[in-house]
């Protein structure tokens, strides 16, 4: 029996409605594969705000500290959002939690489900089959680098791109070692033909590729892969970038599956990771039970996969996503106009899945 430590923040608006089901999920997939599961919640976001004044107490990072994963499920509120003048934001919590846990690497998945594809803004033909996982550096490049300003006059502004190597050795080992796990082809996207820290990053790649001679290496321009994402997805496995390509290029991949509410995401981290859905706190559903917990619950699969190496946990939490979906279990925003269900409606129908499986 192996013990699983998680630190389960609910956060704000959706958040403790999806982040429930989730939780509900990951404590079927340890009964049935008998794993004892040790959790705690904490606060963060809005909540945290108004009960202790911090959006990311010092009491929250303890227990992130303490635990093996964190699920989170999102922050935000309009009070915060429409007011200029807030000297504290929920956003400075998320932003403190990624520099005190170290995440260095956000992790995308991609994944097309036959049930969305109408959905997709693409074609069937080029959306169906796609399944692909986007990796996008986030300690370093122009968010971090300095100076970082305006001139006195506020006529000229400036931004330093900055990358270290190691910085970069880092997320291409993280990227060659999730394409062993998957069709073994890794994407390396730059503008190594115009920018120095580019040209870094391909250096680096080019070392660090002869280290794992089962993985394919291409590298890409950063504008042909905004192009080729949406020409043909299905090429891709792994893509991975620095901060601000991956910021644009995970926006521009999101949009493929037809739905925000079916994407996960992982923050990998030197401390403890974080798994997360990629939408937001959705605050004008809160609290009526129609929030769809499909990204939340995926979540919890890539935390099973990446956070504890348990790579059946995982997929039978995906099975029995896919399983709700063509028995037509899911909520109201891809129910397309059939019969809708509840968001504990979805998450107990999974459970219940995933104990007779």
């Amino acid at each position: 029996m192996k013990t699983l430590k998680i630190a389960v923040l609910p956060g704000d608006g959706i958040g403790p409605e999806i982040t429930k089901q989730a939780l509900e999920v990951t404590k079927a997939v340890c009964e049935k594969f008998g794993h004892k599961l040790e959790y705690k919640e904490a606060l963060t976001g809005a909540r945290a705000i108004d009960e202790v004044g911090d959006p990311y107490p010092a009491e929250t990072h303890e227990l992130c500290m303490q635990s093996d994963a964190v699920l989170f499920g999102a922050i935000g509120d309009p009070k915060y959002d429409n007011d200029p003048n807030a000297k504290v934001r929920p956003e400075q919590g998320l932003l403190r939690m990624r520099k005190s846990l170290g995440l260095y690497a956000n992790v995308r998945p991609v994944t097309t489900y036959p049930q969305l594809i109408h959905k997709s803004p693409l074609r069937a033909e080029l959306v169906d089959g796609a399944d692909f996982m986007c990796i996008r550096e986030l300690t370093g490049g122009m968010y971090f680098g300095r100076p970082q300003g305006r001139s006195e006059d506020g006529n000229t502004a400036y931004d330093t791109c900055v990358y270290t190597r190691e910085e970069v050795e880092r997320i291409l080992h993280l990227a060659y070692k999730y394409a062993m796990q998957r069709r073994k082809k890794v994407t390396v996207v730059d503008k190594a033909n115009v920018i120095a820290t580019s040209r870094l990053w391909r250096q680096i790649a080019q070392e660090i590729a002869p280290q794992y001679p089962e993985v394919e290496t291409e590298y890409m321009f950063v504008d042909n892969a905004a192009m080729r994402i949406i020409q043909w997805p299905k090429s891709f496995d792994v893509l991975v970038t620095e901060n601000l390509f991956g910021d644009i290029l995970t926006d521009e991949a999101s949009v493929i599956t037809g739905s925000l509410g079916m994407l996960p995401s992982a923050s990998i981290g030197l401390h403890t990771s974080v798994f997360e859905p990629i939408h937001g706190s959705y605050p004008q559903a809160a609290g009526k039970d129609i929030a769809n917990p499909l990204a939340t619950i995926l979540s919890a699969a890539l935390m099973f996969e990446y956070a504890f190496g348990m790579q059946k946990e995982g997929q039978l939490i995906r099975d029995a996503v896919t399983a709700s979906m063509e028995a037509g279990i899911v909520t109201e925003d891809i129910a397309d106009g059939a019969k809708a269900y509840k968001t504990r409606e979805v998450g107990k129908w999974i459970v219940e899945w995933i104990k007779k499986a």
